[in-house]
């Protein structure tokens, strides 16, 4: 059964963070998801919808960046490293364990997870500029900047950090959207891993339409979906939306089978479900039978007063997230945005000029004839620095495609290097086997010359020899079977910190020729 925690439009109640945020800077929380075509804000701990983005400076705007938009690892450096240098070890190695293209460049941010032995570890986010820029290109034309773009799998830390969830255990957050659906994991309220599967809502709704029979629209599909769930009236409909949600949950378990394995964990503790438009009834039956769980409802009471009957859940965390990267100057919210807002009016180039000029203007007017000769120095000056500006320009486009060709001069070279280190091994190797068969190896003659004496001596004979590597098998003949034991003895004491194994099979006597016989086997060290 789900543990039912719904919104039901509470007001009256704010919470603790809502009213932090009173005496800030902000007046309001705007957040933004491109990918529904939503806006929520946020002012004075209540939330509402918007029909569209509004620009307003007072304005703290938040949005984030989908899970299926970003590539993520897990990346490990030296303690040894000094910590100015931390942040350009992290983007090479992400390059190099990746395999990204050094042609391109990526966006690359981190959060550091724990310290394993001599080395730190890090989860890090990456994506590609333009993806960004296409995903945010309408949006901006109203809001003109985003203040916090955050990876959507890190979203859930402000359960932990807003004391919602405790962080104890494992805990496993499924989140179903039109564009994705999100698989996340924590363990003890920190990241572990997420990935999303093949079924967004979208994808669900086309898998549907593939079934035979007759359909429903789209919007209807959702909204039959939002508000029956699973336990549609609609036979029809229920059968093939069952069908497709087994595939859901195999996808599902499938992700929990590999973060248990991978990560070591000994199970899953939670398992959270929820959408965008709300809970979706009649999951029990799938958790229980794919995932050995009973499913928690994702839809937590955030406090904040609103008219609506459903918050969607990413953009409550959104304003949690905008809290505490406002508030705390130590804040683990991950930020990758491109689009900072402009500085003040009186920071900017032209409203320093600007406020200069007028300035220069009143006093020109009262002091006409002095600063006559200040405004043409101005216009003077102003006219060399833009000179100065265009050479620097030109300069600095020098250096940086001397950078470049030097950089790609370094990467050949380091192929170079590769390359001759596998040579010099190779080497190496050949000049060590070469060195072990002139010191180390035994001539099998000088050993087949030692046993001939010893046989001798012994007045025993052989009638075949065979050996293999350092081992040797004799057969032994002789009259008398006295002769082979003594030999056998005289053998392992003489060499005794020379053979590793002798060994004889049983001596017997042979009646056609009346001579004793046996094979004795010697393993030289």
């Amino acid at each position: 059964m789900f543990n039912l925690n719904l919104n039901f439009g509470k007001k009256g109640k704010k919470s603790k963070k809502a009213q932090s945020k009173l005496s800030s800077k902000y007046k309001g929380i705007l957040t933004v998801d491109p990918y529904l075509d939503r806006v929520y804000k946020e002012k004075d701990a209540s939330i509402a919808i918007k029909k569209k983005p509004e620009y307003n400076i007072t304005n703290f705007v938040t949005s984030y960046i989908s899970n299926k938009d970003l590539i993520s690892a897990v990346i490990e450096v030296s303690n040894n490293i000094p910590k100015e240098d931390v942040h350009d070890t992290i983007e090479l190695k992400t390059y190099e364990e990746l395999g990204l293209d050094q042609a391109n460049e990526y966006l690359i941010s981190s959060i550091e997870t724990a310290e394993v032995g001599n080395s730190r570890s890090f989860h890090v986010f990456v994506i590609q500029p333009d993806t960004i820029q296409e995903r945010y290109a309408e949006m901006l034309v109203e809001t003109k900047y985003i203040d916090l773009l955050i990876p959507s799998p890190l979203l859930f830390m402000q359960l932990y950090q807003n004391k919602i969830l405790h962080n104890v255990g494992v805990d496993c957050f499924v989140y179903f959207t039109r564009f994705d659906t999100v698989v996340v994991l924590y363990q003890d309220g920190g990241y572990l891993y997420s990935k999303s599967i093949e079924h967004s809502l979208t994808r669900i709704f086309e898998k549907y339409l593939e079934l035979p029979g007759d359909k429903v629209h789209e919007d209807e599909f959702y909204n039959i979906l939002g508000k029956e769930g699973l336990k549609s009236s609609n036979l029809d409909y229920q059968k093939d939306v069952m069908k497709i949600f087994g595939e859901v949950f195999i996808g599902i378990n499938d992700i929990l089978i590999y973060a248990k394995r991978a990560f070591d964990l000994d199970g899953i503790d939670k398992i959270y479900i929820g959408s965008e438009f709300g809970p979706i009834s009649g999951l029990e039956e799938y958790s229980q039978t794919y995932l050995g769980h009973v499913l928690s409802e994702l839809n937590f009471d955030y406090e904040f007063n609103t008219d609506e009957w459903y918050l969607d859940q990413l953009q409550c965390l959104m304003v949690l997230s905008s809290y505490d990267f406002i508030d705390n100057e130590e804040s683990k919210v991950v930020n990758l945005t491109q689009f900072h807002r402009p500085p003040p009016f009186h920071m900017r180039p032209g409203g320093q000029f600007l406020i200069t000029t007028s300035l220069v203007s009143i006093v020109g007017i009262t002091y006409p004839s002095l600063f006559l000769i200040g405004a043409y120095a101005n216009k003077a000056e102003i006219y060399i620095l833009s000179d100065e500006e265009k050479q620097l320009t030109a300069t600095a486009t020098k250096y940086k495609d001397i950078l470049a060709q030097k950089s790609k001069e370094i990467d050949g070279l380091d192929k170079q290097i590769e390359i001759l280190e596998k040579m010099h091994d190779s080497k190496i190797k050949t000049l060590e086997a070469i060195y072990d068969k002139k010191v180390n190896y035994k001539l099998k003659s000088e050993s087949f010359y030692r046993f001939a004496g010893d046989l001798k001596a012994h007045d025993v004979r052989t009638d075949s020899i065979k050996s293999s590597n350092d081992t040797y098998e004799i057969s032994l003949v002789s009259e008398n079977s006295k002769s082979i034991t003594k030999l056998i003895e005289y053998i392992s004491e003489k060499y005794f910190d020379k053979i590793d194994e002798i060994d004889i099979a049983q001596i017997h006597k042979e009646e056609t020729s009346g001579y004793y016989k046996g094979i004795l086997k010697v393993k030289l060290r």
